[in-house]
């Protein structure tokens, strides 16, 4: 299905358990104003309701059939001009493959990586964050050696395929972290929102240095 010009974005936010996908999902709600989906509670609904014979515990077997009905559940917010954040543990390293030119200029992805030091160092303080959003069934089973292992493989999987990831080193501050991730170029995201008439040679390549200070005309007519 061709898509016409619009104006929405979705947000993918990947990532193994406990990195904060969620927390910030929620921090992204309440900072913009998108709604969001969740992976997990979709996933659930369907074991629940008997749709699938899978078990939570069918991870590699849950991304191939969760995985198509959420990308038609985002091609269709993109068709209908809706903001939408996806975040979970489902979305496939290749996802971009899923979605011809017209889709993915609205889709942002932003894959969150503890690294190992940040795991040995701080991995009571992650347990005890498990419940920050929504409360854990069970969270009994997540190991030390199961946490460095998933994300030693986002981290590979993120190299492997170009994707955009943050490393959680010394601190946790993703929400700051992101913010450049979701609109890595400026000039690029007003250009395919219609918005820049003229612009001055050079600018782009200004603002991609870091932040600054700019004068910015406005024509009201």
């Amino acid at each position: 299905m061709e898509v016409k010009e619009v104006k929405s974005m979705i947000i993918l936010i990947a990532g193994a358990s406990h990195t904060g996908k969620t927390v910030l999902a929620q921090k992204l709600l309440e900072q913009y104003h998108y709604p969001y989906l969740s992976i997990d509670h979709l996933k659930m609904g369907l074991i629940r309701s008997g749709q699938t014979c899978l078990t939570p515990c069918d991870d590699g077997k849950l991304t191939d059939y969760l995985w198509p009905i959420v990308r038609e559940m985002i091609k269709t917010a993109i068709e209908n001009h809706q903001n939408l954040i996806v975040e979970g543990c489902y979305i496939p390293f290749n996802w971009a493959e899923s979605f011809d030119e017209s889709y993915l200029k609205q889709i942002r992805y932003c894959c969150l990586i503890m690294t190992d030091e940040y795991i040995e160092k701080h991995f009571d303080e992650i347990c005890s964050h498990s419940c920050d959003v929504e409360h854990r069934l069970d969270d009994s089973g997540l190991t030390r050696e199961q946490l460095l292992q998933d994300n030693r493989e986002h981290l590979n999987g993120c190299r492997r395929y170009g994707l955009a990831y943050v490393l959680i080193d010394k601190n946790y501050d993703v929400t700051e972290q992101t913010g450049g991730i979701y609109m890595k170029n400026f000039v690029e995201e007003l250009r395919w929102r219609g918005m820049i008439q003229d612009i001055m040679p050079g600018t782009e390549e200004k603002l991609m240095e870091g932040s600054t200070a700019a004068y910015v005309g406005i024509d009201p007519t």
